[in-house]
Parts: C-alpha cells; sequence; structure tokens
C-alpha cells in the first residue's frame, strides 16, 4: 500500500471517531489536598462579596483575574468586567509559590476555603507567616485561604505564546472542536486571542462519552510536542505514518496533558 493510502486511511480513521471518551476525575491531589474538595461550589468573587454570610466557612472555586499582589504570597482577584467590583483576597495556603501572571487577561483558578481575614487566626490555622502591613486594608473581611492555585488561560492564549506556559500547570475551558482519536481532541482557540486550536493528549482512553462541540473544562500540564519524548514518558506507540502526521501538523507546538476533565457548572 502506498504511503498516500495509509495516510489517507490514517485521516479517515481518526475523521469517524467522532466520539470522544473521558474521564471524571475529581481526586488531583496537591500536597495532601484534593483539587476539587468534595463540598466546594463553583462561584464567582463577586457572589462572595455580596452574600458572604453564605459562603464563610465554605469551600469555593473562582476563576478571576487578577489585580494586585500583596505581600510575599497574597494578590487580589476579581470577575467584574472593567475591574468593577469589590476586590477579595486570595492568601495561598498552598506550600507551593505561585508566580503570577504578567498579562492581567490571563485568569487564575482557585480553590480555598472562605474566611474573615482575622491575620492571627488564619496564621494559626493554617501555619502560615503572613505580612500584616500589607493587608491593612482588607481586615476583618472575607478572603479565600487557597489550598490549590492554578493559571486558567484560553485555549489560544496558550497557543499564541506557549513559552510562559511550558511545565505549569492550568486550568483550560473550551469547545471540543476536532476529535482525533480516543485519547487526542483539540480545544478552539477562541478567535478573540488570534492564537491556533489547543492540541490536548489524554493519558488514556477515559470512560464518559463527549460530543463534539461539547465545552469542557480541562487540568494538566503544557508542554512542546515532542511525539518521541510524548511516547516514551507516557507508554505510547503509534506506527511511523500516524507519527508523521502529527509531527507535520504539532510538531514545534503546544500540547495539554490531561489530568482531569469536567463539565464546568
Amino acid at each position: 500500500m502506498s504511503d498516500n493510502s495509509q495516510r489517507g486511511n490514517f485521516l479517515q480513521a481518526l475523521g469517524q471517531a467522532g466520539v470522544l471518551v473521558f474521564l471524571v476525575a475529581i481526586a488531583l491531589i496537591v500536597r495532601s489536598c484534593s483539587f476539587f474538595d468534595a463540598k466546594a461550589t463553583i462561584t464567582n468573587t463577586s457572589e462572595i462579596a455580596e452574600n458572604t454570610d453564605e459562603f464563610m466557612g465554605n469551600s469555593v472555586t473562582v476563576k478571576s483575574r487578577i489585580i494586585q499582589k500583596i505581600g510575599s504570597s497574597s494578590f487580589t482577584v476579581i470577575d467584574g468586567r472593567f475591574f468593577r467590583g469589590e476586590p477579595l483576597v486570595v492568601v495561598n495556603a498552598s506550600g507551593v509559590p505561585f508566580n503570577l501572571p504578567s498579562d492581567q487577561n490571563i485568569k487564575v483558578q482557585v480553590t480555598g476555603q472562605v474566611r474573615n481575614l482575622v491575620i492571627p487566626k488564619i496564621e494559626q490555622e493554617f501555619n502560615l507567616d503572613i505580612q500584616d502591613e500589607y493587608y491593612k486594608d482588607y481586615i476583618n473581611k472575607p478572603a479565600i485561604i487557597a489550598r490549590y492555585i492554578v493559571l486558567a488561560p484560553q485555549p489560544g492564549q496558550i497557543t499564541q505564546r506557549p513559552e510562559q506556559y511550558y511545565r505549569r500547570q492550568v486550568t483550560v475551558t473550551g469547545k471540543v472542536e476536532n476529535i482525533r482519536s480516543s485519547v487526542l481532541l483539540t480545544l478552539d482557540e477562541n478567535q478573540l486571542f488570534g492564537g491556533q486550536d489547543l492540541l490536548v493528549l489524554l493519558k488514556a482512553p477515559p470512560k464518559v462519552a463527549i460530543n463534539q462541540g461539547q465545552t469542557v473544562s480541562i487540568t494538566g500540564e503544557v508542554r512542546p510536542f515532542v511525539i518521541t519524548e510524548i511516547e516514551k514518558e507516557y507508554n505510547f506507540t503509534w506506527d511511523l505514518n500516524v507519527k508523521r502526521e502529527l509531527e507535520a501538523e504539532y510538531g514545534n507546538r503546544p500540547i495539554l496533558v490531561a489530568e482531569t476533565i469536567y463539565h464546568p457548572s
């Protein structure tokens, strides 16, 4: 069989993969703290500011823009358009340093407990050393004591400037654009950012079916697409024609290696 025929058969087989199966895994562990606590509520900073009593003491997940760094390990976030609304302090209690993005258009996803910012109590309960002088404008106001913080860019933000995301954990929400195989799909780049669609690799074929065009949120690591490294590290074995096709289309582009995939609320 000619190379052209083999290539055509490969593309036809990928095109027939009309449904991708994926695993809804919510047990991503970060230093003994699950990514999504069983009681965590997906919400936004405006809701927390306006209905503080309802959220106080509970675990939440928010996706917001960073406004300002506070002290050595905290920052303020807001989800209102044009930075309107009441900023909310996020105190990093994850035990893992988090480098803030230089671009304020890049959102972050934070999971943690809503608490009244009384510094002595927070320091004692979460084993933190907080520099009080930086927090004077936020004392006795609601704050999120974060157990998990991750960048949350759009697919096109990653493909447009991939170097700033390489080897970092991210959470990306987007529409499934193309299902390439049981372990490969692309997310729509969102034309606002002018990038290319983002290639996503699942480490194994998961078990819950979704359709092309469905919106999903994916958490994983961004890395350059070097097919020999991917094969070795994740124990994949693609035949020569598959490798040629993937390298031609995705070589020197970023790939998101998925840890979890779930439907956003």
